[in-house]
Formats: C-alpha cells, sequence, structure tokens
C-alpha cells in the first residue's frame, strides 16, 4: 500500500512539474515570438479540424476561468467572448484582424458541435409515438421512398419487413435510438434515394440461392442471407451517435462545416456510413446474420481509424465541405 501511495505522489508532483514547466515555456516562447499561444495556433495552422481542436484544448487547458467558459457561450455571445479574448490575451484587433475572424470560425465550429450533440441526444430521448401525426407522416415517407411502386396496404402490416423492420408495425424497432433512428432512415431515404434503394434491394437478395428469381420472389424474405436495412439503419445510427458524443467526429465535422456542425451534417454522415457500411459487410463476406455485431465491430475500428487523421472528412462531397473558406 505504501508503494502504491509513494508513486501516486510522485506522479502528482511530475504532474504540477510539467504544468509549470509547460506555463513556463508558454511564457518564454510569447516573449520571444510576441504571440500567445492562440495567435500562434491561428497563423502557423491551416484552417479546419488541426487549428479547431488546437484552440479548443488550448481556450479548454487556460488557467483563465473566462478562457475556459469561452468553448461553451450561445452562438450569439461568441463575437463579445472574441472581444474578451482579444482584450484578455492584450491583442490590438486592428493590428490583428485576421486573429479575430479566425477565432470566430473555431468558436463557432467548437460551440455548434457541443449544440449537435445535445441536439441530437434529445432526438434521441424521444419515443416513436403513433398518436403523433408528425411521426406518422414520417414513418409513411420512408415506404414511399424506398418503396414507391408498392402502395401500403395497411398501417399495421407484414409489408414492413420488406424494408427491414421486425414486425407488423415498426414502432416497437424505434426504441433504442428514439426518434433519430427514423429521421436518419427518412433523410438516406429522400436524399440520397437510388443509393438507399439499391442498399434496400442488395440487402433481401440471398447470398446463395438454390431457388429460381420466381421461387425466391414466392418465399419472400423469410430466408434473406442479407440483413434487415431499417434495423440495420437504427444500428448504423447509434454507431454515429456514439462517434459524434465521444468526439470521435469532430475532425470529420471541423473540416467539412465552414461554422456551426449541423443536424444535416449529422444525417448526411449517417448516409455516407450507411453506403460504407453496405460495402465492408459484402467485403466481408459474413456467413450469416450473426456475424453482425462482429462486422459492425470491426467496422466502427475502420472508421475510428480515419478519424484520427486530423486532415480527415468522411464525406467532403457534400455541400457543406465545398463552402469551405479560408478563415
Amino acid at each position: 500500500l505504501g508503494f502504491f501511495s509513494d508513486r501516486m505522489f510522485i506522479q502528482v508532483c511530475l504532474y504540477f512539474y510539467c504544468k509549470f514547466l509547460w506555463r513556463c515555456l508558454k511564457f518564454v516562447v510569447r516573449k520571444l515570438t510576441g504571440r500567445c499561444e492562440l495567435q500562434r495556433i491561428c497563423y502557423n495552422t491551416k484552417p479546419g479540424a488541426a487549428r479547431t481542436m488546437k484552440i479548443e484544448a488550448s481556450l479548454k487547458g487556460s488557467k483563465s476561468k473566462r478562457l475556459q467558459t469561452s468553448v461553451s457561450v450561445h452562438p450569439d455571445a461568441i463575437e463579445k467572448t472574441i472581444d474578451d479574448i482579444m482584450e484578455l490575451k492584450k491583442i490590438n484587433p486592428d493590428i490583428n484582424p485576421q486573429l479575430g475572424v479566425s477565432l470566430q470560425a473555431c468558436l463557432l465550429q467548437i460551440v455548434g458541435y457541443r449544440n449537435l450533440v445535445v441536439e441530437v441526444e434529445k432526438l434521441r430521448r424521444e419515443p416513436y409515438d403513433s398518436e403523433n401525426l408528425q411521426h406518422e407522416e414520417m414513418l409513411l415517407k420512408l415506404w414511399k421512398c424506398l418503396k414507391p411502386n408498392s402502395p401500403l396496404k395497411a398501417r399495421i402490416s407484414k409489408q414492413w419487413c420488406e424494408i427491414g423492420f421486425q414486425g407488423d408495425d415498426p414502432k416497437t424497432d424505434f426504441r433504442g435510438m428514439g426518434l433519430l433512428g427514423l429521421y436518419n432512415l427518412v433523410y438516406f431515404a429522400e436524399w440520397d434515394t437510388e443509393v438507399a434503394q439499391q442498399v434496400l434491394s442488395d440487402s433481401l437478395q440471398p447470398k446463395y440461392s438454390q431457388f429460381s428469381k420466381a421461387e425466391w420472389e414466392k418465399k419472400k424474405f423469410d430466408k434473406a442471407i442479407g440483413y434487415s436495412f431499417a434495423i440495420v439503419g437504427i444500428n448504423i445510427t447509434d454507431l454515429a451517435y456514439n462517434l459524434l458524443v465521444s468526439g470521435a467526429l469532430k475532425t470529420h465535422f471541423y473540416n467539412v462545416a465552414p461554422e456551426a456542425p449541423t443536424l444535416t451534417h449529422f444525417q448526411q454522415t449517417f448516409c455516407y456510413l450507411m453506403h460504407e457500411f453496405h460495402k465492408f459487410w459484402i467485403e466481408e463476406d459474413p456467413l450469416d446474420i450473426m456475424e453482425f455485431n462482429r462486422v459492425r465491430e470491426k467496422f466502427h475500428k475502420r472508421i475510428l481509424k480515419q478519424l484520427q487523421n486530423p486532415e480527415m472528412a468522411l464525406c467532403p462531397h457534400f455541400a457543406a465541405s465545398e463552402s469551405l473558406i479560408n478563415m
């Protein structure tokens, strides 16, 4: 017990010693360069995740409470917060006009990401309510987008299994991710319709079929060695949600959203993940659906590894990234 106490004491001492040395080093560098850490980051790091994440770490690690809390202000207060930072750091905005613009862009992303987490969490916690007309309309829109040539015969119907729900009433499948799962599926089906319909079609095909096409159609979907489209969509929503909450998606969002990332950015990312998971599933060539968790975990690790690269933008082809400007 004494050994562990001594070791802990040494670690605490080392922590404060290193922290003291780091502050001294920052002081010396500022004196030598005439610039504070925030200035050095903005002037030496290109716009995007690399810059924003360094600014975020610098503000959070500051000894000043005002700087620490600047990453969680209301979006409307960002301009005043920039003025406070400039005043606190004794930086003349007339001599350094670009610094204020760069800091504002970074803070918009940082604060926007925090607010997006709150918005997504709120949707995840809201249960599907079959008495809510808006919820019902969204569910029916999902069917129409995915199966435009096959009218739904009844609200409670085995037809729902054709798009990958587990039973006659999809509302029970949304329990894990609440409305967030439905929002994502509808966005995918509505805005990336061709890909969504193709993924659905592929997911329903038997892997190895001894039946003719007519026999397969007759047997419907109860023996498909693919996966349930809607259920996988809700599962990939869970994956996207965890990437967001853990902060892993900061790299991607800070690279594609020139200002505050929005729910649309999150939904576009979901579309990308659905498309990529589908390709990954085919590459992995699992024996059956029982291997789903293994394939999902492997896919999750691949995405996490990609997001460790500060240059990474998972889906740079989306409109949000095209307006990225050097700020």
